[in-house]
């Protein structure tokens, strides 16, 4: 049975999984990781598959994983990707999706935390890029600076963000404004130069190069 983009995103229980385990992650004091993040995953996976020319199968299963590929954080933040990719494998084998559709999905998503990630095939790719990008201000919590701790100044600190993807000279590029009042760039680079190298890698998988560029420097490329 081929599932659609519309089948997960009308599905009421993987809604709900998702509603809750950003419950979990606010309960902890984390950013966001709800509708807005996954949404902006799927379609930042998607479309860099999309760019780069990979067929429309593929497409379609790195917006299946962007759009779940946090859900584990329901049962705990702590190995939420082998989690999140068990309960994937449940919800999508119940709902019929073929084992070759499938393993690529559980397979994205089971590598895309920093912790364990590595782009093993080119929807884990596009996965860890869309999701190691998405760094923006809406995505912290309230606005007390006393009780933000360096991730949520970081991400606070962006007023813009762009993930460019350049098929004519494959290169993916990440561009960053910072307002250096509120973070500096060695702060960045203290919390995010790991996920920064492993978007190369992940660049590299998709046969691009990958740069880095915060308020008009690059950094890395």
């Amino acid at each position: 049975m081929a599932l659609d983009i519309k089948d997960i995103r009308n599905n009421p229980d993987i809604y709900e999984y998702i509603a809750r385990a950003d419950d979990s992650m606010r309960a902890l004091g984390y950013t966001e990781h709800s509708f807005a993040h996954v949404m902006k995953c799927a379609e930042d996976a998607r479309n860099i598959l999309k760019t780069l020319n990979f067929d429309e199968r593929l497409q379609k299963l790195a917006w299946i994983s962007g759009y779940m590929h946090d859900i584990g954080n329901v049962i705990n933040r702590a190995d939420h990707a082998q989690s999140g990719a068990l309960m994937t494998f449940r919800i999508l084998d119940k709902l019929g999706m073929p084992a070759c559709d499938l393993s690529v999905v559980v397979t994205a998503i089971g590598n895309h935390d920093e912790g364990t990630a590595f782009p093993v095939n080119e929807v884990a790719a596009a996965l860890i890029l869309a999701d190691k990008a998405d760094v923006r201000r809406s995505r912290v919590r309230g606005d007390d600076f006393s009780k933000f701790d360096i991730h949520d100044r970081v991400n606070y600190a962006v007023t813009s963000s762009r993930l460019q993807v350049d098929s004519e000279n494959k290169r993916i590029s990440l561009y960053l404004v910072i307002d250096d009042d509120i973070s500096s760039i060695a702060d960045y680079f203290e919390i995010f130069l790991g996920r920064m190298k492993l978007c190369r890698r992940a660049a590299e998988r998709l046969g691009c190069a990958f740069s880095l560029s915060i308020n008009g420097q690059v950094l890395m490329g």
